[in-house]
């Protein structure tokens, strides 16, 4: 049972709650968050509130999140955009704004639901009811190519080429700011944030190691087009590593500035490359994903400015 607290600033007085929590909190839906109002399992100030409820400076929300029940997860007919596919394993483009595996607020629609569908009962079972196939996820609004395992075998082979840091992982992704070196390296340990349990952040003392490659692709005005690297694979990694350094993504909703002039739908993060050695072969296969239109009509934007 995970639970939060969030003490409330001048410049955030009047946003309804409903919407605050969803903004801070984007692995929950907002109607998840609105029953967790009406179940009196979210208090303003230890008291009960309504979803249209307008904050106040000083206010102190206090969120218990309950722990999920084991739910019978339907398979659902949602189209996939298929990378590639073999009796081992299967690669998918997701789309930005689809959640990888079910969580609270989110049991229908997950790319789990439609690979469960479109693989019927091929599909590993190391990591439970919850998460068939998954060995290793991205964000809901990071669109991109991720590998899931139809069996144990090629489950514990990907598992184990994470762990020892042999995959292939390259982001396209757009920050604030003018990156000022062509290329780095960031290692910072990453573990839980100190106040907010919801959010990553870089921590020396907790944190776990964490390094990020970047390469300036392109600076367009006030901002830069990088290619990233994950070398290891934290929670939220490249958003908290390009942070920590002053230049967040743009659009993300939880490390960067909270305007965006944009409107954008999520941070602009796309998992563009995935490389690994083939758990039965023992090749080392490579695949793509091109760049969505969100993130190709972005560029042309900041180009035209």
């Amino acid at each position: 049972m995970d639970s939060y607290t969030f003490l409330i600033e001048a410049e955030d007085a009047g946003m309804r709650i409903d919407k605050f929590i969803s903004d801070r909190l984007p692995d929950y839906s907002r109607s998840f968050i609105q029953k967790l109002i009406k179940e009196n399992n979210l208090t303003v100030n230890n008291s009960e509130i309504k979803s249209n409820y307008k904050l106040k400076a000083r206010d102190e929300i206090n969120i218990v999140i309950p722990e999920p029940k084991e739910l019978d997860i339907v398979a659902e007919d949602i189209p996939l955009d298929i990378v590639y596919e073999d009796k081992d394993v299967i690669l998918v483009n997701k789309p930005q704004g689809m959640v990888v595996h079910p969580a609270p607020g989110h049991y229908t629609g997950t790319l789990v639901n439609a690979i469960m569908y479109h693989c019927k009962d091929d599909l590993s079972g190391i990591n439970g009811v919850m998460r068939p196939g998954i060995v290793h996820r991205i964000d809901k609004d990071t669109s991109g190519v991720l590998i899931i395992c139809k069996n144990d075998k090629a489950h514990e082979s990907i598992a184990k080429q994470l762990k020892d840091h042999t995959i292939t992982r390259k982001y396209n992704a757009i920050v604030y700011n003018n990156l000022k070196e062509d290329e780095g390296k960031i290692n910072a340990p990453i573990g839980r944030h100190p106040v907010n349990r919801k959010q990553m952040a870089v921590n020396p003392i907790n944190g776990k190691e964490a390094i990020t490659h970047y390469r300036v692709l392109e600076r367009i005005n006030q901002y830069t087009y990088v290619e990233l690297q994950l070398e290891t694979g934290r929670t939220h990694q490249i958003r908290v590593h390009m942070t920590s350094i002053n230049h967040p993504l743009l659009g993300d909703p939880v490390y960067g500035p909270k305007s965006d002039r944009f409107k954008l739908k999520g941070q602009a993060l796309h998992a563009r490359v995935l490389g690994f050695v083939h758990p039965t072969t023992n090749e080392y296969m490579e695949f793509e994903a091109p760049l969505p239109n969100y993130f190709t009509g972005l560029l042309k934007k900041l180009r035209n400015m």
